[in-house]
């Protein structure tokens, strides 16, 4: 018996086979290696950065292993390498540094923190309850302020660096791609998997009022590039009729996870992954009691550090 491919990702939404950028990279990546997979869904650990994970047999490739799920697939999973021949190239290497740093940068801060969120939350946590949600979105919007070191004080100015660093990607980018289909060589390469679910999230599923959205449209040709991969890959992937079958149909492989959430396939046991499955399977029974721990405890401490603030910008400075 063949043995089946099951790549696990986030839940589709806006019109996505799974909102989830790292998640998408994913799927277009062996949808270009013509790879045929079922799609399932995990809706628990919204901050799990195992997620996406893809299965073949015995072995399971996960998304915090290496340089990311897309590693992982050419490496240990043996499909086949798509930047065999590319990524040697003079370009290669300062084009994934955009991609995977200031493009990443500026996706997250826009759904976290640039727009009103209604994305973020459909993407991550709308499959909770409401209130350990919206607290979960608080928790990761601070993180992410954290991370790029903002505050009331430098908020507008950061947010000009990361809008104008993303608006020169962008332009560095058309560039490269000019009047091509790809990239590079005109082939699909991982760069351009990365890409093409950046570019599908930011005009799928961010409002129009997005600042990154809007700055990503004035780019025609990139635009084009998005457009064409959603008709190829994603509408054409949902055809039966179209190339291989994968099981991208939403509504029923939603439905199944909701009646059972999936945190790792019970019949197969994981040759390398034993002690790991056990302990992620075992989280996730205590998931929401540990996820609301959490939150109290990072409330409190909000609570403390805020009213320090307000403590120490009462008594000024004569």
């Amino acid at each position: 018996m063949a043995e089946v491919n099951t790549l696990v990702v986030r839940k589709p939404c806006f019109g996505l086979p799974t909102g989830c950028p790292q998640c998408l990279s994913a799927y277009i990546y062996l949808n270009f290696a013509q790879i045929p997979f079922h799609l399932d869904f995990h809706l628990n650990h919204p901050h799990s950065d195992q997620i996406p994970y893809f299965e073949v047999g015995d072995y399971v490739a996960y998304n915090n292993e290496k340089e990311g799920i897309i590693d992982c697939l050419k490496k240990d999973v043996g499909i086949v390498d798509l930047d065999s021949g590319v990524s040697s190239l003079p370009d290669w290497i300062s084009t994934k540094a955009i991609l995977t740093t200031w493009l990443a940068d500026a996706l997250a801060y826009e759904l976290w923190v640039g727009s009103e969120g209604s994305s973020a939350y459909s993407i991550y946590y709308s499959d909770l309850p409401w209130p350990l949600g919206r607290v979960l979105f608080r928790k990761k919007a601070h993180w992410v302020k954290l991370r790029h070191g903002i505050t009331n004080d430098n908020a507008e100015v950061k947010k000009e660096e990361i809008y104008g660093k993303a608006n020169s990607a962008y332009d560095a980018l058309s560039n490269c791609l000019g009047e091509q289909n790809y990239l590079f060589e005109n082939r699909p390469s991982s760069l351009d998997a990365i890409f093409l679910a950046h570019g599908l999230v930011v005009l799928q599923a961010l409002p129009e009022s997005s600042m990154l959205r809007i700055k990503f449209v004035e780019h025609a040709n990139l635009v084009r590039y998005v457009q064409q991969c959603k008709t190829k890959l994603i509408e054409a992937g949902t055809s039966p009729s179209s190339g291989p079958q994968f099981h991208t149909d939403a509504s029923s492989s939603a439905s199944r996870s909701h009646s059972t959430p999936r945190s790792k396939p019970k019949s197969k046991p994981k040759r390398e992954k034993t002690k790991e499955e056990k302990t992620f399977k075992r989280r996730s029974k205590y998931f929401v009691v540990a996820q609301l721990v959490a939150v109290v405890v990072f409330l409190t401490l909000m609570t403390t550090f805020d009213d320090t603030e307000v403590e120490v910008d009462d008594g000024g400075y004569d």
